[in-house]
């Protein structure tokens, strides 16, 4: 793992005596460190107890609805934990923002590797054979928990994820978006709206499974965590693989999505997004569900997502260059996925 030279700052004693009243030592004397990875939730190196632990927490200012929910992640860790070995352990969460002014949590550490939009030092296309059978298996273990015999069914909602999530994500694009909401939106909606999937039986998502949310030791060539479950629910499998096909943008894909650089996609000899769903259903011992309406969804997610980002950045709660293309690449995203909508290119 990296950490930031610029790390945000962070009011530590009000947390330290938080911690000490549940009966939790925050080491002062060792220097928390911010990981560099993410690009909204802000998350901390800690001695906690004397064991490293992760101090997590939303980024300042206005947050759209449903984005960075503590309260949301410590549910799913609580409960997925006993019954899924990648996800960490839930150690502590606080919802009085009284404290520093937003929730916040402690989660168990796990050493590995996230891998971003390029691979490490030392890897290379070779790499990624093993990395996609890392992920997907993870997916395919996660999709195989049974929510309503494994005590996962208070996750979220079995039924109606397709049209709570449509009608969610095409208000916080308008409301991202504005008045400089690109020419591919209104279309991509109507499309979506006239073409909603029914619903399969509903297994535990992880909503945003990518290389830098999937913790790997590549000596042992396997993965040590899956982290991130802010926006853990249930719902169709098809779109936790549809979410990964979002982020793998391909040479041939619109010049503009190329700078997403989220997954390692555009190294050369990177395996294809057929690919990764061969891969999937390999791990799944299945037929490949139908992934075109819901990458349909996983795109306009995703373009959201990043204008959101631009807007926080615009406010000032975001720091960093890498921000201030956002809308193009969001508008760019959104053009994908009208151009592509009803397959996975």
């Amino acid at each position: 793992m990296s950490f930031r030279a610029d790390a945000a700052p962070q009011d530590w004693a009000p947390v330290a005596d938080w911690l000490a009243g549940r009966g939790l030592h925050l080491d002062r004397s060792a220097p928390p460190r911010q990981f560099a990875g993410g690009l909204a939730n802000l998350n901390y190196l800690v001695q906690l107890d004397g064991r490293p632990a992760v101090f997590r927490r939303p980024p300042a200012g206005t947050l759209a609805h449903g984005a960075s929910d503590m309260a949301r992640e410590a549910r799913v860790l609580d409960a997925l934990n006993p019954v899924f070995p990648l996800a960490p352990r839930s150690i502590a969460f606080c919802d009085d923002r009284s404290i520093i002014g937003v929730d916040f949590q402690l989660i168990e550490y796990r050493p590995g590797v996230a891998i971003g939009g390029s691979l490490p030092e030392g890897m290379g296309s070779a790499d990624a054979g093993w990395l996609i059978e890392a992920l997907v298996g993870a997916l395919a273990q996660l999709h195989a928990l049974e929510p309503e015999t494994q005590g996962l069914a208070a996750i979220g909602k079995a039924t109606g994820f397709a049209e709570r999530q449509l009608r969610g994500w095409a208000r916080r694009a308008e409301a991202a978006f504005g008045a400089d909401a690109p020419a591919a939106l209104a279309p991509l909606l109507g499309l979506m709206g006239g073409s909603i999937p029914a619903d399969p039986p509903a297994r535990v998502l992880h909503m945003d499974a990518k290389f830098d949310n999937l913790l790997v030791d590549p000596a042992a060539r396997k993965a040590t965590a899956l982290i991130d479950w802010d926006m853990g629910t249930l719902g169709p499998p098809a779109f936790d693989l549809a979410v990964l096909l979002s982020y793998w943008i391909e040479p041939g894909d619109m010049s503009g999505t190329h700078a997403l650089n989220a997954v390692p996609s555009l190294t050369t000899g990177f395996p294809r997004r057929a690919d990764v769903v061969a891969a999937y259903a390999r791990a799944t011992g299945a037929t490949p569900p139908d992934l075109g309406w819901h990458l349909g969804l996983a795109r306009l997610r995703l373009a959201t997502a990043w204008m959101q980002l631009y807007r926080l950045w615009q406010q000032g709660g975001l720091v960093g260059d890498r921000y201030a293309g956002f809308a193009e690449l969001a508008a760019a995203i959104l053009a994908q996925a009208l151009d592509s909508f009803g397959d996975i290119g």
